[in-house]
């Protein structure tokens, strides 16, 4: 914005009431050069308004507002108290008020204990962990305290009488056709503009750079991500929505979702859920059904690749590892699933519980191996505030493939008669049985494996010379990373909107904040960068290494282990190329898929060959 404002001319006030031009005081409008008379038609100014270069107003009412270079503004019944940036576009909008700081976002749990109040720049894992924490006070305390103090910024770009940095709209933004916004921050620039058009309305929330909303949104209480669409007649309150996100056609109140995240077909609704990305939400999903007990409802936590298939309705309290998938059915009662990768049936006619570890490695290569690129390959932000592990082998789900191996050989211990039971991931008295335990586990550990090999091997694959390397390299760094001992014994990972981070490293972080080191979100930022570059470049590398040792049962892989390993890995490789096609083959020569198009050239036409 241009911010050498100059008064109107008596002329030019003229020129403008001649126009259809009214203002209840010429003397509180200003104006930046060049400024062009005829591009204002039949408007009401209000209260101060200020004005950059070459904007058009028409048929509009503006009130107390800042208005950037070559805005256009028409039709706009009431716009106030809003900041727009330049090149802004605003048309046919019924009220546009702004002013008033967004109000909290009851996240995660329907009874309010977890309430944040959003802000410009606020990213899914500052959400996270605010909610989160809840039982570190003082850490809680401090973050509501960077908040305030956010809040007390006004946009040096506007003078201190026009409104906060609350009530703005970004450079290139365009919101047309849409009945009301109140209180509601549009992120936008040149290079990731957003887009509102055709909605309802927009009441108390901050939309991240790159977002669309159309098509009948109605949002209240919420925070949007980056690149997040929201369509089609969504109804959203009290949410959080991660980067690359698409919600559409449902109902989603009182929950946090991390990135890449998509549920947009007709649901139900999901409700009080911490979902945490790279996820999909089949149609008629009713997940945590109101109501199942005397009060309002608990939470849901799913891990990474939540996947529920058609028509599941799931009860709260309930828990699932990463990349959990679950064939369609109403689960009686509510579920721990502590099995990543898994298959969940519930099986009516047996009445039992089943759950198949590893199912995605063992029947579905082909879609495990695209789920892995494919949210990278779709991730269109300009700038990556937020950190996000797209690979769905790392740090965290190996961990939770180690302890769900655990679990595995301690219920086949136990087993009578070939029937592998588990215990503890139901709520219920009938039984749930693990199918293809014996198979699960085989497939577990070459999970480990080719996860370990493909993050060592990055580097270099040479026998040795790697070992030698990540021994000395842990060893020296095993202090400064805040890990016990070595870092081939890692703590537990914590999923932070996307970003993994070793459990002490979070500790740290929370002690800093509560102790003053860390004070702003700025800093908090900062230190979440730090924490990226290490990890990303050299901590899942020795992480992988530390599993396979925890694989071979010792603190140093020989020569003669490292090798066996390679090998192991490279025969792995060659199965997961074997494995993906003949996932896809079985839907190519599928007769029922093939049956609705008249020949092959017509199928592959539509499909692809």
């Amino acid at each position: 914005m241009n911010t050498r404002y100059r008064n109107l001319t008596s002329g030019e006030i003229e020129q403008l009431e001649r126009a259809g031009n009214y203002a209840d005081d010429w003397s509180a409008i200003r104006v930046a050069d060049p400024f062009c008379v005829e591009r204002l038609r039949n408007n009401s100014f209000e209260g101060e308004v200020t004005m950059g270069a070459q904007p058009t107003v028409v048929n509009s009412t503006l009130h107390n507002c800042t208005v950037g270079n070559n805005a256009d503004i028409r039709e706009v019944r009431m716009l106030a108290n809003y900041v727009l940036g330049d090149n802004a576009l605003l048309f046919n909008i019924g009220e546009m008020v702004g002013g008033g700081k967004p109000k909290a976002l009851e996240v995660m749990n329907e009874n309010g204990g977890r309430a944040i109040r959003p802000f410009p720049g606020m990213t899914i894992g500052d959400a996270y962990m605010w909610a989160r924490y809840r039982g570190r006070k003082a850490f809680v305390q401090k973050l509501e305290q960077f908040t305030e103090e956010v809040g007390t910024v006004v946009d040096d770009l506007v003078e201190s009488s026009q409104p906060s940095a609350f009530s703005r709209v970004g450079d290139c933004c365009t919101i047309k056709n849409t009945n009301c916004i109140r209180n509601v921050t549009l992120l936008s620039r040149k290079d990731d503009p957003s887009v509102v058009d055709s909605c309802i309305t927009l009441i108390d929330g901050v939309v991240g750079y790159g977002c669309t909303l159309e098509h009948g949104v109605i949002a209240e209480r919420f925070l949007l991500g980056e690149h997040v669409h929201l369509e089609f007649g969504l109804r959203l309150n009290d949410t959080v929505v991660g980067d690359n996100s698409t919600l559409a056609r449902c109902e989603v109140g009182n929950s946090i979702i991390f990135p890449a995240h998509e549920q947009h077909h007709n649901n139900s609704f999901l409700i009080a859920g911490l979902i945490m990305g790279q996820s999909n939400i089949a149609a008629g999903g009713t997940i945590g059904s109101n109501h199942n007990s005397r009060t309002a409802d608990n939470e849901l936590a799913a891990g990474r690749g939540f996947w529920p298939g058609l028509c599941c309705s799931f009860k709260h309290s309930s828990r699932f590892a990463s990349y959990c998938l679950l064939a369609k059915g109403d689960y009686p009662a509510e579920l721990d699933i502590k099995l990543p990768f898994a298959l969940v049936n519930n099986n009516v006619s047996r009445d039992q519980l089943e759950v198949m570890p590893a199912y995605w490695w063992m029947y579905n290569m082909y879609a495990m191996d695209r789920n892995s690129k494919k949210f990278a390959k779709r991730d269109k932000r300009v700038v990556k505030a937020q950190h996000i592990e797209f690979d769905n082998l790392a740090p965290d789900t190996a961990e939770e493939i180690l302890h769900g191996m655990e679990l595995l050989r301690r219920w086949m211990a136990n087993a009578r008669d070939s029937v592998v039971l588990a215990e503890g991931m139901e709520k219920s008295k009938r039984p749930t049985v693990i199918l293809k335990a014996k198979e699960g586990l085989k497939a577990y550990e070459d999970m480990l494996v080719f996860y370990a090999m493909k993050e060592v091997g990055s580097r270099r694959l040479e026998v040795g010379t790697v070992v030698d390397d990540l021994v000395e390299s842990s060893l020296k760094d095993s202090k400064t990373q805040g890990l016990k001992d070595s870092t081939f014994n890692f703590p537990d990972w914590i999923n932070i909107g996307g970003q993994l981070v070793a459990k002490p490293d979070m500790e740290q972080i929370i002690a800093d904040v509560e102790s003053g080191a860390i004070g702003s979100w700025d800093a908090l930022h900062a230190r979440m960068d730090a924490l990226w570059g290490p990890y990303y470049d050299d901590l899942k590398r020795r992480h992988a290494y530390g599993v396979l040792c925890r694989l071979a049962g010792v603190d140093v892989l020989t020569d003669a282990l490292w090798q066996r390993y390679a090998e192991r890995y490279e025969e792995i490789k060659r199965y997961i190329e074997q494995q993906k096609a003949a996932s896809r083959h079985k839907d190519d020569v599928n007769p029922f898929r093939n049956m609705t198009y008249w020949d092959d050239a017509e199928r592959d036409a539509v499909l692809g060959s």
